[in-house]
This record gives structure tokens, sequence and C-alpha cells, in this order.
């Protein structure tokens, strides 16, 4: 029996109409279930703590596996009536798709979705095609891919190498592909001195002093001038506060918050390791204690140059003429959890309008990115 090629722009448009702000369904995985089962892919809900995640194989389990990973769900619109389109309408203008989620990343998930459907039809490979999307990207994420990992890992379901459909692409398609990620973490600090008046210093402990020399050091140098696949290192200070409404008193407390994002210099233990010296110092100088909370979003990693990055930047440049710049910057994604499971790469559109109001993508764009995804499984599986 023949079937006609998945169109990826209709495929966009009908996910962009199901309303799959995170944590929310909104039929968006229900949709893809659908197509999925309908040509031959072994499909599996892996809902953890209410978010919805699905799991979708064709061919034998254990078999040589291309995977893909991405995400249905969106985050909100924002002010509804600042959109020059139904956010949730999936319109075609002038060959530009317009909706929530457009660009970041159901046009991604469609483009993946209907080359992997026409792949497994037309010339069913020697091996497997693993599809792992979920609807808890936007979100904190502990329930989303890292379900489906965990999921996979319970079942013996495995991905030989994985590749994330995120936006990748600064201006063009085809300029750029994630050969990694900077780790991220987050210090909330705490400064807890002795109140006073300020009329009498030698009488009180002033916290925010002590924070700022503690912050004053944290600044002072660069973490580090960059690694062979990464830039710098980079610290921020998000957020200073003591909430003292009055100009003449010493506050007891302090607080602040300081966001890293870091490359494979480092871990986030060591970076830890290296705040709590700094905090021992100025503790030590001044009288006043600290308390210090980390929170980690993920660890820098690295799928070094080799066969399945020439694989993937040779098919980028086949289809678009443009050899992609293997990159590690940006902020984090899926593939900080995918990286523990097996070797991970990023490739999607060009995400300038990812997150904004009238979020849009050329419809071009993603009849180009199914060609691409269609050349790597090719390609992966000659």
């Amino acid at each position: 029996m023949s079937h006609a090629p998945v169109d990826p722009v209709r495929l966009t448009a009908d996910l962009i109409r199901c309303p799959s702000v995170t944590p929310s369904e909104g039929g968006a995985l229900q949709l893809l279930e659908g197509l999925l089962s309908e040509a031959g892919f072994a499909c599996m809900r892996v809902d953890r703590n209410g978010i919805p995640n699905l799991f979708a194989r064709w061919g034998a389990k254990g078999a040589k596996a291309f995977g893909f990973n991405g995400h249905t769900d969106v985050v909100p619109v924002g002010d509804a009536k600042a959109w020059s389109h139904d956010p949730f309408g999936g319109e075609i203008h002038g060959g530009v798709l317009w909706g929530r989620g457009a660009t970041d990343m159901k046009s991604g998930v469609a483009a993946f979705a209907a080359a992997a459907v026409d792949f497994v039809r037309a010339t069913p490979p020697e091996g497997a095609v693993i599809l792992a999307i979920t609807g808890d990207e936007e979100g904190v994420g502990r329930d989303g891919t890292r379900a489906l990992l965990d999921w996979m890992a319970d079942q013996g379901e495995a991905m030989s190498v994985c590749l994330v459909g995120e936006p990748t692409c600064p201006n063009v398609l085809g300029e750029m592909m994630k050969i990694g990620r900077r780790g991220s973490m987050t210090f909330y600090l705490t400064a807890r001195g002795v109140q006073g008046h300020s009329a009498y210093p030698h009488r009180a402990k002033n916290p925010l002093h002590a924070m700022v020399d503690l912050l004053g050091r944290m600044t002072a140098q660069p973490l580090d001038a960059g690694t062979d696949h990464f830039e710098p290192s980079t610290l921020q200070i998000t957020t200073i506060d003591c909430g003292n409404p009055a100009n003449n008193v010493i506050p007891a407390a302090a607080t602040a918050t300081v966001n890293i994002r870091f490359n494979d210099a480092h871990s986030s233990a060591s970076i830890t390791t290296w705040a709590e010296g700094l905090i021992a110092e100025v503790a030590t100088a001044t009288g006043v204690g600290f308390d210090l909370r980390t929170e980690v979003s993920g660890e820098s990693f690295l799928t070094p140059p080799g066969d399945f990055v020439a694989l993937v930047a040779k098919a980028v440049e086949d289809e678009t003429g443009v050899k992609p710049e293997l990159s590690t910057s940006g902020g984090t994604s899926d593939a900080r959890f995918v990286k523990d499971h097996c070797p991970v790469l990023e490739f999607g559109l060009v995400g300038r309008t990812m997150h904004q109001v009238d979020e849009r993508i050329e419809t071009d764009q993603i009849t180009a990115l199914k060609a691409i995804y269609a050349r790597i499984l090719r390609e992966y599986f000659a």
C-alpha cells in the first residue's frame, strides 16, 4: 500500500492548534501517537507525575537505533491581543506559519516525525528509529525527557545516537549545530549579620558589606579563558536584596542570587567548592555568617567531533549548501539529559522568534528541515 508523504508544514499547523502550554498535553502527543502508530511505530505514553511524554519505536527492540528527541509543550502566549494572528490558529500567510510553537519547537517535532514515517515506509532500515517526545521541556524538566530515559532504562530500550530538534540556527538554516552545551547553576546566598543603628555600626555586623565583599571577589577575575570547544564561562549577579525600608537601620540579613554558565573546564561541584572557599574567607574577615543553596540545571558536556558529528554536518551542508558551525553556545536543552544515555547533537530551525509575541517560521524552512532529517536517516543506515 502506497502512502502520500507526510507534509511537515500541515503537521506543524495541526500541532500548533493543540494548546499544549506546559504542562498541558493539549492533544499534541495524541496527534503524533496516531500518526506514528499508523506507520507501524510501537507507541507508549510515559506520563509521570501528571507530565505527558511519548515514546515511539519502529523496528526491533535492542537494534541499532537512531533517536530523535523534542518537545510539544510551549510557553504561555502572554497578551493574546498583542498577536497579529491567533497564537493557536496555525495560520499560514505569505509562506509564513504563525503560532505558539511554530519555532520552538513543534516544527522540529513535525519535521523529524514526518521524515521518520516516510523513511521507514519507503526504505525500512536494518535497525530501529526511536522518537522520544516530551511535554515538559519548557517547565522544570524533572518528569519530561528524564522520565522517558528512566523508562527506557527500565525497559531495556536504547538509542545508539540521538538528535535533538531544537532551533539552533541564529539567522540562516544550516549555519549552526550544537555539539555540546555549557553547564548552568545558580547560587542562592544569604548573609546573616547583626541588626543595628547606622550611626553606631560598631554595635552591628552589616551583612550587606559582607555580601558586597563576597560578590566582588566572585566577579574580580574571569572563571576561565574558554576551552577548545567552549567560550569563557560567565558569572552574573542577578539580584541583591535585604528588604530594608529604613535608611538608618543596618539590616540583619541580605540575599543575593548568582547565575553561572560554565564550560568543560569546570563541574558544578568544583565551582561550588570555589565559592565555599570565598565564603569562608569573607566570613572570617567580617564575622558575618553565610548560607549557600545551590541549584544545578545541568553539567557542561561535549559530543566530540567524530563520525556522528561529521554525518550530521555533511547532511546539513548537502541539503542547504551551508557548512554548519559546531557550537556549544546558548542556554540549556534536554540534550543535557540525553548525553548520559548516548551521543547527542542538536540541529534545527532558525530560532529568532521563539518565545516572542507573533512567533512564526517560514514554511520553506520546515520542508527543508524534514529533508535534512531524512538525509541524516538515510546516511546513518546506509
